[in-house]
């Protein structure tokens, strides 16, 4: 996923997708801790979309208070 693509999302979706995305990492990390881990690329792949929702909802957030003030 990329940031773009983020943008285009409402808060609401971000939100949701940020939840999928860190239940996601707590399974990953889960698979492990029991060595049932495939691809561990993976993890430092979701913990990095993680970051991206963070920010595109930090951004939006701070748009709106500028634009409210």
């Amino acid at each position: 996923m990329n940031a773009q693509e983020l943008r285009d999302k409402t808060p609401d979706q971000l939100r949701d997708q940020l939840v999928e995305l860190k239940k996601e990492a707590f399974n990953l990390r889960f698979q492990a801790a029991t060595s049932q881990l495939e691809n561990t690329a993976r993890m430092r792949q979701v913990r990095r979309d993680v970051a991206r929702v963070k920010t595109v909802l930090n951004q939006k957030a701070a748009d709106a208070a500028k634009t409210e003030a």
